[in-house]
């Protein structure tokens, strides 16, 4: 999994034979500068060339397959003890509400399947969108899978560089999930931009900051927060250039815009969770739960207990690779596995394509 943070490559390996997912081990590899920079740049413009596009959709499935070796290294398996490598790929362009709509992820499935000798699975969200969905997300129909209650209903938070929720009700109804709004993606574009580090470790630097009221409800007043769900949004909506025409209203200096931000974040958060029915627990999982100040104040919002998706036998670091993991699983099974009642599609479909080793 590689996601709109822009950190680096989450590999997983999954059991699924039990009645609950297993992790059996996991690796992070950072990207390499030249490979990020020229990521970043596919992500922020609309007018790349067709030789850097190509050229980088090469690299990112080598380097893809070198992560993926790596893992099975660390965990002492072999490739055949592999069913399937489910490889999300990187977006560089969602536009499920363009005319046609679209959406586009790269790192050469062939590239992997090749240099690791294991069957592939990718191009996920394409058959969503063919369908009238939105492509995303697609996590909640695993969400359902690892962490359905009878007993509880309960609210699934992952903070990535965007954020979204799953609502799962202990009656087995329909599952409710969307995009809420930006996650750790504009706060991480400031910190690089201002304080040159990737992101704010632990929100140390948010809380010396004062939270600018005239920007932040600046910032809440953008449609997106209010419209109807199903809604995705991506970081090729939410990112600098947004940010700086609230800046451009409403100046502030560079601690009180990320303490602002990181509230945007915890505020977009809470108000999507009040608008679906009451749930018992909320769980969080992604990269935004290491941010203790985040975490504080979106615990601070909601009325029911906040915790990660450790408490449910998952690690909050793994749960999206192990979705893609899962979204594999049921390909490779013939079995539908999108959620039309979270991404509007008309009906469920198989999802993904498959690259034979």
């Amino acid at each position: 999994m590689s996601g709109t943070s822009l950190d680096g490559v989450d590999v997983v390996i999954a059991d699924f034979n039990n009645k609950k997912p297993a992790l059996v081990s996991s690796l992070f590899t950072q990207y390499p500068n030249s490979l990020l920079v020229s990521l970043t740049a596919a992500c922020q413009s609309n007018n790349i060339e067709f030789e850097q596009l190509g050229t980088l959709d090469s690299q990112l499935g080598s380097f893809y397959a070198e992560c993926i070796k790596k893992a099975l290294v660390k965990a002492n398996i072999s490739s055949g003890d592999i069913a399937a490598i489910g490889s999300h790929g990187h977006t560089v362009q969602h536009s499920p509400t363009s005319q046609p709509p679209f959406t586009l992820q790269i790192g050469d499935a062939n590239r992997i399947a090749e240099n690791t000798g294991i069957t592939v699975v990718t191009d996920f969200r394409r058959r969503d969108i063919a369908a009238g969905g939105q492509g995303a997300p697609l996590v909640p129909a695993f969400h359902r899978d690892a962490f359905q209650s009878k007993t509880k209903s309960l609210a699934i938070i992952n903070i990535g560089g965007i954020s979204n929720v799953t609502f799962l009700n202990k009656n087995q109804e329909d599952i409710i999930g969307f995009d809420c709004g930006p996650g750790n993606t504009l706060m991480d574009q400031w910190c690089q931009l201002n304080f040159d580090r990737p992101y704010d470790t632990s929100g140390q630097l948010s809380r010396q900051g004062t939270v600018n009221e005239a920007l932040l409800k600046s910032m809440l007043t953008d449609a997106y927060f209010a419209q109807k769900h199903p809604k995705t949004t991506g970081p090729e909506y939410f990112n600098l250039n947004w940010l700086k025409t609230h800046l451009a209203q409403h100046p502030s200096t560079p601690y009180d815009t990320l303490s602002s931000l990181c509230e945007l974040t915890a505020q977009c958060i809470s108000q999507s969770v009040k608008k679906l029915p009451v749930s018992d627990n909320v769980l969080v999982c992604g990269g935004g739960t290491k941010n203790l100040f985040l975490m504080e104040r979106l615990a601070l919002q909601l009325s029911c207990p906040v915790e990660t998706t450790a408490s449910y036998g998952v690690h909050p670091d793994w749960v999206e690779a192990m979705a893609f993991a899962w979204l594999a699983k049921q390909t490779m099974e013939g079995k539908p596995s999108n959620t039309p009642s979270v991404t509007g599609a008309k009906k469920a479909v198989i999802l993904g394509a498959i690259y034979p080793a």
